[in-house]
């Protein structure tokens, strides 16, 4: 019979985005709830509790979880224990809802390997880039209006066998004005929080994003490098005050592709290299100024780490850097090197291998093998076969820790029923390959 405990006052904190609150007990035991938060009759609400020691930051080992159920009574908390397993809370009503129960994923103690927080059990990250759709729209261009499709999406990522999925926030929709972050873009990223954690997939929360051309505000394009740099400082405090609290969350990416130029040489445009009509590729200076690469790349890298862990210690962050040792062989890490790094917690890149040139990709892959978790956070078979690709993969698995393929809101099933062409096809086949290699990658956890 659960342990019925003395009634406490609950004290709610919500953060200055408004969209998330905790509720905490006695003993350090925490549950989450909705923003509202009841005030007059009974209520009865079930929570997943965490129990740590005083004093215990975000690598302090759980002592234990439990299912809590709590019945407000005039204003006081009668909290019920139940060891026997968890439940969890649906914020907008605070009903009991069923979920997976996500681990904080964590550094191992020597930095080499993702861990889950409490259980030190091994985690190898497969996932998905969710980018933009079927119709190449970004995911902020149809999350408010459209809901159910974003909901939709990630059951299906989870059913082919995801356990993180890559967003792209873009610059733009999350700050309003130089210094003002966007409150309903940073609400709408609370959502997509909540339903990670209620589908069980951890986020790598990719930032700073200005793909489309047409959506960057003339403001951005004309700010100075240091003006740039704070504003992006204040874009990364905004999301990271948001997601702090989450489980779900994987990392933080700082910025994808960030790129510099070479000495003596001064650029017009902070976007280089249009893809498909996005620009994935984003320029940190537009000159080095009498600099080195490394000294502009590391006051950059550690000014918006400084900002994250202003609101966020605890969650992993990373750069989703260009390989360019595969294309330039000979070639060495700028943002992962020791002389940038250090604030980073793991390396990303991303590959593309070449036709018949396994053996030239996986020499590249290994300069960015440097001590920390090793990450291929993009992959297609974009220049070879899905079964070179799966030998790459193959090949890769003593030195990378997760591998992120993409999806693009299109299943499996509807490529089979258009059968509209070879790209079509192509997808459907990588679908079905990523849905069956992934027991193979998350049943074998590295150790």
């Amino acid at each position: 019979m659960p342990h019925l405990r003395r009634p406490i006052r609950p004290v709610v904190e919500l953060d200055q985005s408004g969209t998330r609150s905790t509720t905490r007990l006695t003993g350090s035991i925490r549950c989450f709830f909705s923003k509202t938060h009841p005030s007059r009759g009974n209520q009865i609400i079930q929570g997943s509790t965490e129990s740590r020691p005083t004093g215990a930051g975000c690598d302090g080992a759980a002592l234990g979880t439990a299912r809590v159920t709590a019945v407000l009574i005039g204003g006081l908390m009668w909290a019920a224990l139940n060891p026997d397993g968890l439940a969890s809370v649906d914020r907008a009503g605070a009903r009991p809802v069923n979920r997976t129960v996500l681990a904080p994923i964590r550094l191992s103690r020597d930095g080499t390997r993702f861990i889950e927080a409490g259980s030190n059990r091994p985690f190898v990250a497969w996932g998905f880039n969710y980018d933009h759709d079927r119709a190449g729209r970004l995911l902020e261009d149809y999350w408010d209006k459209e809901w159910p499709v974003v909901v939709e999406d990630f059951k299906e990522m989870k059913s082919y066998g995801a356990n993180v999925v890559r967003i792209h926030l873009q610059t733009a929709r999350f700050m309003s004005t130089a210094k003002r972050p966007n409150r309903a873009a940073l609400r709408q990223l609370a959502r997509l929080v909540t339903l990670a954690e209620e589908t069980g997939l951890y986020l790598d929360i990719t930032g700073l994003g200005c793909y489309h051309r047409q959506d960057v505000p003339a403001w951005y394009e004309a700010m100075t490098e240091t003006d740039r740099w704070e504003m992006q400082a204040r874009f990364w405090e905004a999301i990271a005050r948001t997601c702090a609290r989450s489980p779900a969350i994987f990392c933080y990416d700082l910025m994808n592709e960030p790129v510099l130029p070479g000495p003596g040489r001064k650029e017009t445009d902070w976007l280089a290299g249009e893809f498909a009509g996005k620009f994935f590729v984003q320029r940190i200076t537009l000159a080095l100024a009498g600099r080195t690469q490394e000294q502009v790349a590391k006051a950059w890298v550690d000014r918006l780490v400084r900002a994250i862990r202003s609101q966020d210690r605890c969650h992993l962050i990373t750069i989703g850097e260009i390989p360019w040792a595969y294309p330039f062989p000979g070639a060495k890490p700028l943002f992962h090197s020791q002389a940038v790094g250090t604030g980073l917690d793991f390396v990303s890149v991303h590959f593309y291998p070449k036709k018949g040139d396994l053996e030239n990709a996986l020499r590249a892959l290994a300069v960015y093998d440097v001590g920390k978790p090793l990450v291929v956070e993009e992959m297609f078979p974009l220049q070879c076969s899905a079964q070179e690709l799966d030998q790459f993969i193959h090949a890769s698995r003593h030195m990378v820790h997760g591998w992120f393929s993409f999806y693009w809101g299109k299943t499996i099933d509807e490529y089979a029923r258009q059968n509209a062409g070879l790209a079509e096809a192509i997808m459907k086949n990588w679908l079905e390959f990523v849905r069956g290699k992934g027991p193979e990658i998350l049943g074998s956890r590295r150790p």
